[in-house]
Formats: C-alpha cells, structure tokens, sequence
C-alpha cells in the first residue's frame, strides 16, 4: 500500500511563509481517493443494481428494496451528484472509508462512496418517503446535518448494528438485577452502544448478606464483571463496546470506587476500560464549603432503614435525617478533601464524570413524571429512569423504564449560511424520529419499554469554534455567547415546533406528557419573560435574513404544544460528536479547539487534520482550549444550557501548572453555572480513550 498520502498529509505541519501547509491536506486527500478508493471500489452497474446484488448477499436491509423502485432509486441517485460533494480534509476522507463505508465480508472491497452510504442511509430513514429521503440526502451532503456514528454506519445494513447511539440502566441490589443489568449491557453492547449503569443502590463492602454481617464485596466485583462483559462484547471488531458506572459520592465504597484508576492501583483493583461517573447532590456542595465531614452511607442499612433507595431519595432533604440516625451505618471524611481527591482523579485518568444532579432535575421538564438520577457515557443524556422489578424464575418481572436516545448534529456554520434554521431542525428531527420508530430492541426490554413510550432524541451541534473563528470573533468573547444564546434558543423553538407537529401527524404524545412543564406551560416562560434575539451589531449582521423566533412566537408556541402535545419527551443533547465532525469538516461539538492543526495516530502513522475554514486572516481566532480561561468555557456552556433540554459534554482543559485546588474550583463555578455535568478533564499531552459509541 502507497504511503505518499500520508506523506502529503504530514506536510501539512511545515509552515510556508508563517501559516501552515493547508493545501498539501487537499492533495493528500485526492491522493488517497485515486489510490485507495478508486482502486479496490466495486462500482459495477447501476445504483439500483447495487443495492439489489448488496440485499441479495444479505449485507444491505431487504426493505430498501420494498420501499423503493428503480426509477425512485435513480432519481436519489441524479439527485445526491447534483450536490457535487467532495471531501474537504484528507482525516475526512480516510475516517469515511476506514470506519464508515460498507465493505465486503472479507473486508478487502469498498462497497460504498460517500454518497452511496449517503442515499442508503437517507432511504432506510425516510421508510418509502420519497420527500423525506430526498431532504435528507440534501441536508446530509450540504454539510448541514450529521447523523451520529451508529447511524451513519448502520442506517440500512442487514444483520449489524443498531442506530442508537446510547443506554443507561439501573442496577437492584440482588443477584437477578444484577444478571439482569449484565446480561443486558451485552446484548447492547454487542450492537457497538456505548451503556452506563447505575450502581448506587449495590450495598457496600462489609454490609450483611442473608442476615450474616460483613460478608458482603460491595460494587468493585460488579465492576470489574461490567468490563469483562464490554471487552467481550463489541460490534464485530467494528466498535469496541464501551461502558461506564455511575456512583452516589455518598455511597459508602466511593473512595475504593475513585482509586480503580490511580495511576498506582493494584492490578487487580485497576479499572483500564470503564468509565466512571459520580452523580453529586447540591449538598455535598455545601458541606465542602463550610468545610465539614461527609456521611457515607452503607446504602442497605438506608434500604432497611426507611424502604427506600438513596438513588431515589432527595438527599437535600434526607441527608441530615440518615446521618442523624443511628440504624444507618456510615463513615465519615473531609468534604473538601473528597472534592480533591475527585479533582486528582481527573488530573491522572480524565475521570470521574461529574454529574450535578439537582441542576439537572430542578429544569427536568419532566419532573413531576420521573427523576433524573445519572447520565450517560458522554454525559449529554439527562432523562427520567426507572429500576425494573427483576423477579425469580416463573414470576413475572416488572419491566421499567430504561433509557436509551439516538443523536445527530446540526453543522452551525452550513445552517447558518443557508439562513434558514427551521428547515434543517425540522428535517433532523424528522431523521432521527425515524431511528427512534426503526429501532425495536427486544433483548433489552426496559430500553424498548422506553423507547415506545417516550420517543426520546438527541439533537447536537457541531462546528461552533469553527464558525465563530471564521467570523473573527473570539470564542471567549461575549459576543460569542451572544450568538450561542440565541442560535440555540432558535433551535430549541423549531425543535418544539417540529415535535408538537409530528404529535399531531402521528396522533400521539409521549407518556407523561399530561405532568410535563410542557402542558402546564410553565416551561416557556423564560422564552415570554426574555427576548432572546441579537442586540450587537455583530450578531445582528450574523444572523441577517434568518428567521428568529419572538416573544410572540413563544406564545403561540405554548398554546400549540399545550392543546397537541409533543411527540418526543427529549429533544436536544450536544454530545462531543468528534468522529463525525472530520467528515462534516468541523470543529466538534461546542468545545473549542485544542489544537489549530490536530494530530492523531492510527497505527505506525499519524494523520493531521488542519482546523475547517482556518486562513492566514483568522488564525489567530483558532485558539486552543489549553490557552483558554477555563472559566469562561464554563460561561459558553452556561450560555447555551438553558435552551438544551438534556445536557452539554463539557470538557476542561488543563496543564501540569493546574493544582487539584484550581481544578476543584472550576467544579464549583460550574455547579454554580447550572451546568449539568463536567465530562472529561483533559491534561494536556495526556491521551485519553473516549468512547465512539456514545459519540454523535
């Protein structure tokens, strides 16, 4: 195999006359389309012939075929190569064809071009719609939508992988959850779903077992069974499975919980491959700052105590009452010190995930229906959950729900150049309706029991550094959050608007919709008390001949929604979406940038990916998270939250001059920010393994 391409594509770092050697990425990506993709594509007879021989060797879905005719097929064809697409970053086109292209069984043929997978992907979502296929294809090779990676690689395969992109599921505290939970997460992950678990009900090491005390292991076996299932479990060599556990900080194991990823552990306590989330209520917060002990809890002696979970309890309001008594055994540490111990942990590995959970459930719109009680791999998926009842053998179980939510990404600087935002809202959430109605996961009962009834989806973005730097405007600016305020409040309207559409289309509303702040109205108040339209001249100019919602429109909005409903009982999520944003030359999500030329490694090579629209004019606007005020990350976020349904994937970014104290700091300035979570804290030259599954 020739590497010149490759060559090509590492010129790219030698600079000519002070800015970087851009151009030599093109050639290196029109290299590597003579070379590797002409070379071993099978392009033989017609696109419907294609696609005919592909669902006769049982690679391409059957219903393609049902739903679509010849000359319907040809027409998707004319249609996609009007769009003249063509890859605008050698990552881009190397990503395309080694993780997403359909190959042959043996893996030596590429099967599909960019548009093939394009036309296959938009045929099998728009379910014989000729429209909706055709304002997919559109949208899909404008660069002004993104389908996640399992989407995008899957959407009308045979036999492979499902759609979505993530799950969540809570554990009991006895052996048939426990199996249950396990056995589960396989069947997930086996799909390439990238799945996180709730263990915070697992009683602790040293509790009682069968009335017989200090007999019990507590959550680290249970741990260490969750990766052995994810590393067994993946999608044909394809995805890896991937998977994370989520923890009370006032669970009693929490410390032994955090040291399975010191740099130091035992081998046999070290966790190489999971993902770890603490969930923190708003007063461990308090207790830090007035630097007191926190309680940990021996979570079966809370159980036995009052009948309840601690997951389920408001601990705002029942912390003081399990401290105080005696039955409830527990052990004391510093607040403040944990907090720091949190901050090392994320210093050495990236983890634990942060989720604030009174931040998350205090805007839950469906708060009077269910509580939010984790997050998932990315923590972007804020949702209600519930713990199945999972009975012996010949009793029926009580199947709950779990959560499960397929996402995709609105290119910012492609829907903003096509001024018109309401379109593209309304096509993806088309799309990934579609996903949501194809996606039936019998091996997970609790994930289809959701997916029935809910409809839940995740509508992200991507490309936001990229547009501000394009437009010379700083990422840390007020200005840019000027523009993330109302660009998202925009698209939190159309989403709305879309959804109470298609509840009235389909004749049907989520289950709960009745409790929602959706049908009390109250959840649009913010959008009646604020206008949230541009006021500088600068977003003004940015967001001239676009039509942007008003008060007035807000409030007819309520009235609609409250008399028809809405299909779906989550909208948005804005997960990191690194993968796919090299093909959509993007920036990933809302984050700013680390690097203005990225490098990664694949193999014995790396592969550099120059920032999308970057020019000598506006590089200095490419400026690295590492550089950043972290606290003014926080703000961008803060500035968009509001509009975001679900959660943000925010990242830290930090140095070796970065103290636990400092890092601890920006937790609380984000908790205080209402973020929902913190993902991950990247420490710079430090590589961190994120999950493809859960990304967009």
């Amino acid at each position: 195999m020739s590497t010149k391409h490759i060559e090509l594509n590492n010129l790219v770092k030698k600079q000519i006359d002070g800015f970087w050697n851009v151009n030599s990425d093109l050639e290196a990506a029109k290299l590597y389309w003579d070379e590797e993709f002409k070379m071993n594509y099978s392009n033989e007879g017609s696109q419907f012939m294609r696609i005919r021989k592909l669902v006769n060797e049982g690679i391409y879905n059957p219903k393609l075929l049902d739903w679509y005719n010849e000359t319907q097929i040809k027409e998707f064809h004319d249609f996609a190569k009007s769009f003249k697409f063509e890859f605008k970053s050698y990552m881009a086109i190397k990503k395309f064809f080694e993780n997403y292209a359909t190959k042959s069984k043996d893996g030596k043929r590429i099967l599909e071009s960019y548009i093939d997978r394009v036309i296959v992907t938009s045929m099998y979502l728009g379910k014989g719609n000729e429209k909706q296929v055709k304002d997919l294809i559109e949208e899909i090779l404008t660069g002004r939508y993104q389908p996640a990676t399992p989407t995008f690689q899957d959407a009308g395969k045979w036999n492979s992988g499902e759609m979505v992109s993530c799950f969540l599921l809570e554990m009991d505290d006895n052996l048939n959850s426990i199996a249950y939970n396990l056995g589960t997460s396989m069947h997930l992950s086996k799909f390439g779903g990238g799945v996180a678990i709730n263990v915070s009900n697992i009683r602790s090491r040293g509790e009682s077992l069968r009335g017989v005390k200090g007999v019990t292991a507590g959550v680290m076996p249970i741990l260490k069974l969750m990766e052995d299932s994810f590393a067994f479990a993946n999608k044909l060599d394809q995805r890896n499975g991937a998977g994370a556990a989520y923890l009370s900080i006032f669970h009693w194991d929490i410390i032994e919980f955090l040291d399975t990823k010191k740099i130091n552990a035992d081998e046999k306590n070290r966790l190489q491959l999971l993902a770890l989330g603490v969930t923190i209520p708003n007063i461990f917060f308090d207790l830090a700052k007035n630097n007191e002990e926190v309680a940990l809890f021996a979570p079966l002696t809370v159980r036995e105590a009052y009948g309840q979970h601690m997951s389920d309890m408001d601990m705002n309001k029942m912390y003081n009452k399990l401290k105080n008594n005696t039955k409830v055994e527990k052990q004391f540490v510093s607040a403040r010190k944990l907090l720091l111990k949190l901050a090392q942990t994320q210093m050495e590995s990236g983890y634990p995930y942060l989720v604030f959970l009174d931040n998350a459930n205090d805007v839950h719109p469906l708060k009077d229906v269910g509580k939010i009680k984790m997050s998932n791999l990315c923590t972007e998926i804020f949702q209600l959950q519930e713990k199945s009842i999972i009975n012996p053998y010949l009793i029926n179980d009580e199947i709950k729900k779990d959560i499960n939510c397929n996402l995709g990404s609105l290119n910012i600087t492609n829907v903003m150049q096509n001024k018109d935002i309401e379109k593209t809202v309304s096509r993806a959430m088309d799309a990934l309706t579609a996903v949501v109605e194809l996606t039936d996961i019998k091996d997970a009962p609790g994930i289809r029991k959701a997916n029935q009834e809910m409809r839940s989806v995740g509508l992200g973005a991507l490309d936001l550094h990229g547009f501000l730097a394009k437009n010379r405007i700083m990422y840390e600016s007020e200005i840019a959050r000027e523009f993330a305020s109302v660009f998202f409040a925009a698209v939190n309207y159309y989403s709305i608007k879309r959804s109470t559409e298609l509840a009235v289309e389909k004749k049907f509303r989520f289950l709960g919709f009745e409790k929602s702040e959706y049908a009390k109205g109250t959840y649009f108040q913010n959008y009646l008390d604020n206008e949230f339209l541009p006021t500088s001249d600068k977003v003004k100019k940015l967001f001239d001949g676009i039509k942007l919602p008003t008060k007035r429109d807000w409030f007819n909005l309520k009235n609609q929604v409250m008399v028809n409903g809405m299909y779906h009982a989550y909208r948005m999520a804005i997960a990191p979406n690194q993968s796919t944003a090299y093909i959509a030359n993007a920036t990933p999500s809302v984050m700013p940038i680390t690097s203005q030329i990225e490098s990664r490694t694949y193999g014995n090579s790396s592969t550099y990916y120059p920032m999308p629209h970057m020019k000598r004019d506006n590089v200095l606007f490419y400026k690295s998270a590492y550089n950043m005020d972290q606290n003014k990350i926080i703000d961008m976020v803060a500035a968009i939250q509001p509009h975001v349904d679900q959660g943000i994937s925010t990242i830290l970014f930090v140095d070796s001059d970065t103290s636990t104290a400092d890092l601890a700091k920006l937790y609380l300035k984000a908790f205080k920010s209402n973020l929902k979570s913190i993902y991950y804290t990247r420490t710079k030259n430090k590589k961190i393994e994120e999950c493809e599954s859960c990304h967009a």
